[in-house]
């Protein structure tokens, strides 16, 4: 079986963005990798991600992670 991965890193350049929200500057998906998070989680549903589109899921749900820590403690700073 051959293990397709994608390093969150690779995600940076294009899929972020900052964000001013409550007077407090967020890392925020870009509106591209939002709308590209939300189909491969419909596809995920129905089981029908490819192992390229299961390994893209998965570089973007750490990333998510990532990104609500720091977002997190950006808060608590406030």
């Amino acid at each position: 079986m051959i293990q397709v991965m994608i390093s969150p890193q690779s995600l940076l350049e294009t899929g972020i963005k900052v964000e001013k929200v409550d007077h407090l500057r967020l890392f925020k998906f870009s509106d591209e990798l939002q709308s590209n998070l939300e189909d491969l989680l419909e596809k995920n549903k129905t089981g029908s991600l490819t192992l390229e589109e299961e390994a893209e899921l998965n570089a973007i749900g750490e990333l998510d992670r990532i990104f609500t820590y720091l977002n997190s403690l950006l808060i608590a700073e406030q």
